[in-house]
């Protein structure tokens, strides 16, 4: 039954919208990704300057990705039994704490040069706790707009969620270039200030709006049919960004030849361009207002050109064109996979629901960056070639029969 019908639900969904406040949820992810975004866009220079290997990097990253998938679910669980806003909170504070060890720890290591050791252990404990927090914002906020948005209008509030983590995305690597040329650690503390703003947005602006059922809570199974499709494209597509964001500092470095500083600003810059075409694609979703399964398949395929182009970049310009182009798609992807599993679950299993698509995000962060670096090892190309079979797949996946997933109608 799809949740737009559940009996459940106390008031019109029409004046439920009326009343539901985006605001702070829009500015809390926005000012999370600029933190996550500045460590990813660093790690190539800060690892090769504490003397970690390239797996080590990837490992650091992977992590967290680890702890998000293994969290996700009970998170979500937990915005069930405790509200939406109650994990919300939780998640800010611990993701504030958590970020500011990692960055004084970065901080010291790069005055000290301890052993690559020393350094991998440290960077593999700040970023698993970043992890364990940060998994509860994606969940809890699909959550709440489940809770609140009528089911043919969600698909364009979560891309104006996007669009507010594409923001970050652009700002977060954009200053944290700027700033990593006086200091690879001076990025961290100005990063470090956004997610305890973000806590303090949350607790003064975010209401309880939380949808308070006539029935406890169901529990969501994983091989739930119902969630089949959106499960393994939130999985490849979280697969491709991890492969694509922890590769391209390294990339800049190997194959277009450049030297530490200039490698970290091309990063930086080429996932810019992966927010401003997020933003741009995530304010189409909102005029075009297709179906779920419709923005799969062009996203999908968009982006899987992309990411081929990437390969065979020979230069920072070019590898920044083809950056865009794939986020393009990613820009329709991410929404509609979201979107396609909320609508297809009853409003009592939406915290589950948000929980388990975030455990297979999670899963893509998790294999990306450790596949993505150990097969760049092989040649620098074929992570992006990879990535690009793996979307063309999932944009190809034949529909369904439309009796069949009312989601994707």
């Amino acid at each position: 039954m799809n949740s737009a019908q559940d009996p459940a639900r106390p008031a019109p969904l029409a004046a439920t919208q009326s009343s539901f406040d985006l605001r702070p949820l829009l500015f809390a992810n926005m000012a999370c990704t600029m933190a996550m975004m500045a460590f990813v866009s660093l790690i190539g220079p800060i690892a090769r300057t504490l003397g970690l290997a390239t797996w080590q990097a990837g490992a650091a990253v992977t992590v967290a990705g680890v702890i998000w998938m293994l969290l996700a679910r009970p998170w979500g669980q937990a915005s069930d039994r405790l509200g939406r806003r109650r994990v919300l909170l939780l998640g800010t504070a611990g993701f504030t704490l958590a970020y500011w060890a990692l960055c004084l720890f970065i901080d010291t290591a790069l005055n000290l040069l301890p052993g690559a050791t020393l350094a991998f252990i440290g960077l593999m404990l700040g970023r698993g706790l970043i992890g364990a927090f940060y998994a509860a914002l994606p969940v809890g906020g699909a959550a709440l707009i489940a809770d609140n948005i009528p089911p043919q209008h969600r698909a364009r509030t979560l891309a104006s969620l996007g669009a507010a983590n594409a923001i970050g995305l652009v700002l977060g690597p954009a200053l944290a270039a700027l700033l990593a040329r006086h200091s690879l650690s001076l990025p961290f503390y100005a990063m470090a200030l956004l997610p305890m703003l973000a806590f303090v947005v949350l607790l003064r602006k975010l209401k309880r709006q939380e949808l308070h059922l006539k029935q406890p809570p169901r529990p969501v199974r994983l091989a739930d049919p119902r969630l089949r499709r959106p499960l393994l494209v939130a999985f490849v597509a979280m697969l491709s960004v991890s492969v694509a964001q922890i590769t391209v500092g390294f990339f800049a470095l190997d194959r277009l030849g450049m030297n530490p500083a200039d490698a970290a600003q091309a990063a930086g810059i080429a996932l810019t361009m992966v927010g401003v075409a997020l933003i741009l694609a995530q304010l189409l979703v909102r005029a075009l207002q297709w179906p779920p399964l419709r923005m799969i398949r062009v996203g999908a395929s968009l982006s899987a050109l992309g990411f081929a182009a990437a390969a065979f970049a020979t230069s920072a310009e070019m590898l920044w064109a083809s950056f865009f182009v794939s986020a393009c798609g990613m820009g329709w992807v991410f929404p509609a996979f979201s979107a396609l599993a909320a609508n297809a679950m009853d409003a009592s299993e939406q915290g589950a629901t948000a929980g388990s698509i975030g455990a297979a995000q999670g899963l893509g962060v998790v294999i990306g960056p450790l596949a993505g670096t150990l097969i760049y090892a092989v040649d620098p190309r074929l992570p992006y070639l990879i990535v690009a079979a793996l979307l063309l797949l999932v944009g190809l996946w034949p529909h369904p029969r439309q009796s069949s997933v009312q989601a994707g109608r």
